[in-house]
C-alpha cells in the first residue's frame, strides 16, 4: 500500500501518521506474523519456513529476514530466563522425582574477525548442547532445561530444571545417565543424599556384548543375557569374575581389547549399578528418555544436514526448542501482548 508522507516545516523529520496510528512499520512484521514465522523457523530451515509462511498464509519474506526474527526471539527468551534456582528447598517437594541428563554434538562455526575475507577464515567446529530433564515418577511430560556452558554451569541448569518440576527437600531424585564423569559428579554435588544414581542398564550392555563376543562366540547371545540377569540382580561381582579369566594383556591395545574394557568399565561404576532396588520400585533403568529428547528437542532443528550455527544463535535456537518443548509458548506471546497494551 501506499503511504502519505508529511514533513515538518523547516526540518527534515518526517511525519508518518498511518504507521503511528496503526502501531506498524515500513517493512516490519505484525506480532501475529512474528509468532507465526518463528512457530515455523523453530521445526524447520528458514528457507523452507518461508515456503510454508508463503504457502498458509500468502505473505512472501526472505530468509535472511525470518532467520533475524527468529534471533531476537531467542535472544529475548534467553533474557528473560529466571535466575537459576541454587537450592533444594524451603517447601517439601514431590515425594519422588525420575531426572535424566546428557550432551549431544551441535555442528559450529566461528568466523576470524581480522580476515579480510570472512568465508576464507571459517572455523568448524563441534559444541556439546547439555539437555536436561525431570518429571515426576508416574508422570509422563518432562520438564527440560538445556545449556551450551561447561560442566558445572551445566550441573546448576540442572539442580534448577529438578527445582521447578518440583523437587523439594524430601524428594527423593532417581538419577539414570552414562557413566560420563562430569554427569556423576553433578548429580553428587547438586543432589546429594537426595539423589541416587544409576548407569544407564543398555549403556552397560553394549560394553558386555563386545565382550561376549571374544568370550563366547557364537553363543555371545546367551552369555549376555546371563550377565544382564546377574546385573539385575545386583550380583556384579560375579560379571567381573566371569571376564577376569579372558582379560586381554596389557601390551593389546585398548581399542582390541573389549573384555579388559568391559572390565574396567564395571569396576569403576559398581556402586551405580543398583538396578534390583529400581526395579523393586518401578523405576526406569535405562536413559532412552534423554536420549529421545535429544532427538526432538535438539537434533531435529540443530543439526539439519550442511547447517553450522554460530554460537551465540545456537544458544538461542536452543532457547526457543526449551521453551515449545516445555508449553510456554503461548505463555510468552502472551507476555509480549501484555507489555505493549
Amino acid at each position: 500500500m501506499c503511504e502519505q508522507l508529511y514533513r515538518l516545516s523547516q526540518s527534515r523529520r518526517q511525519i508518518r501518521p498511518f504507521s503511528q496510528r496503526a502501531g506498524v512499520s515500513c517493512r516490519g512484521c505484525s506480532r501475529p506474523l512474528q509468532r507465526a514465522l518463528v512457530d515455523f523457523a523453530s521445526d524447520v530451515s528458514f528457507d523452507r519456513s518461508g515456503e510454508k509462511l508463503l504457502e498458509h498464509y500468502g505473505v512472501e519474506l526472505a530468509a535472511s529476514t525470518i532467520r533475524a526474527i527468529t534471533q531476537r526471539i531467542g535472544d529475548s527468551l534467553l533474557d528473560q530466563q529466571q535466575q537459576l534456582i541454587d537450592q533444594l528447598g524451603p517447601e517439601a517437594g514431590l515425594p519422588q522425582l525420575l531426572t535424566q541428563t546428557d550432551g549431544s554434538m551441535v555442528p559450529l562455526v566461528e568466523s576470524s574477525q581480522k580476515a579480510a575475507d570472512r568465508r576464507k577464515q571459517k572455523r568448524l567446529f563441534w559444541g556439546e548442547a547439555r539437555l536436561s530433564l525431570a518429571r515426576e515418577v508416574g508422570a509422563v511430560t518432562p520438564r527440560f532445561a538445556a545449556t551450551m556452558a561447561e560442566a558445572q554451569q551445566a550441573g546448576a541448569v540442572w539442580l534448577d530444571c529438578v527445582k521447578r518440576a518440583g523437587a523439594g527437600v524430601q524428594t527423593q531424585i532417581h538419577c539414570v545417565g552414562d557413566g560420563a564423569a562430569w554427569i556423576i559428579e553433578q548429580a553428587a554435588q547438586r543432589f546429594g543424599e537426595q539423589g541416587s544414581y544409576l548407569i544407564d542398564f543398555y549403556h552397560v550392555s553394549e560394553y558386555l556384548a563386545a565382550a561376549g563376543a571374544v568370550i563366547a562366540g557364537a553363543k555371545a547371545k546367551n552369555w549376555l543375557e546371563k550377565q544382564q540377569s546377574r546385573l539385575k540382580e545386583n550380583r556384579v561381582a560375579q560379571v567381573i569374575e566371569a571376564l577376569m579369566p579372558h582379560m586381554e594383556g596389557a601390551e593389546v591395545s585398548q581399542a582390541e581389547a573389549p573384555v579388559r574394557v568391559c572390565h574396567r568399565y564395571l569396576s569403576n561404576h559398581r556402586e551405580q549399578m543398583k538396578y534390583r532396588e529400581a526395579i523393586a520400585a518401578g523405576l526406569p533403568i535405562g536413559s532412552g528418555e534423554i536420549e529421545g529428547g535429544h532427538r526432538y528437542v535438539v537434533q531435529e532443528r540443530l543439526k539439519k544436514a550442511g547447517a553450522w550455527w554460530k554460537p551465540e544463535n545456537a544458544k538461542k535456537m536452543l532457547a526457543l526448542r526449551v521453551n515449545r518443548a516445555n508449553g510456554e509458548w503461548r505463555s510468552y506471546w502472551q507476555r509480549q501482548r501484555q507489555a505493549v497494551s
